[in-house]
């Protein structure tokens, strides 16, 4: 269901505008593909469980800018290829393409996420994704840093794209 068929029942002011639940997802997601990590943090509760399943979880806005400045690195970029967004009352739940470069190395892997939003910030970030998928994109990505048409190419229908520095 794309953003603008999925109405988001609660609806809170943020820097002076309405945003749905949807919105702050979204915005998150776009603000670290825009290498923006503090705008990104600025949407996340002081108490945010950040979890990657089948990992500990990270508890804490300023344990999650730790975790998240990875990515303010040179040479490091994030993108996010949205392919499904939906959200029911402050949960939204999403289904995306992740890359991360790391120089000329590209992985790109699916991802399944839950944000769960409460007055404008977001207080659980659920990431799920494959451990054998992400193998075979951290191989793939690896082969196409030295054979360039190797190298994964972003998805080619997605509801909206976020490309990284």
């Amino acid at each position: 269901m794309s953003d603008a068929a999925a109405p988001d029942a609660q609806a809170v002011q943020t820097n002076g505008s309405a945003s749905t639940p949807t919105q702050v997802a979204r915005r998150f997601l776009d603000r670290l593909a825009a290498n923006d990590l503090d705008g990104a943090i600025d949407l996340v509760a002081d108490d945010i469980v950040y979890t990657n399943v089948s990992l500990p979880s990270v508890k804490g806005r300023d344990n999650v800018r730790r975790v998240l400045a990875g990515l303010d690195r040179p040479n490091v970029a994030f993108e996010v290829y949205f392919h499904s967004i939906s959200a029911e009352g402050g949960t939204v739940l999403t289904e995306r393409t992740d890359v991360i470069q790391l120089g000329r190395v590209r992985v790109q892997f699916w991802v399944w996420g839950r944000f769960d939003v409460a007055d404008g910030h977001i207080t659980l970030w659920r990431d799920s994704f494959d451990w054998s998928d992400m193998a075979r994109a951290t191989l793939r990505g690896l082969l196409g840093a030295v054979i360039p048409s190797v190298q994964p190419k972003p998805p080619s229908d997605p509801i909206t794209q976020s490309p990284g520095r």
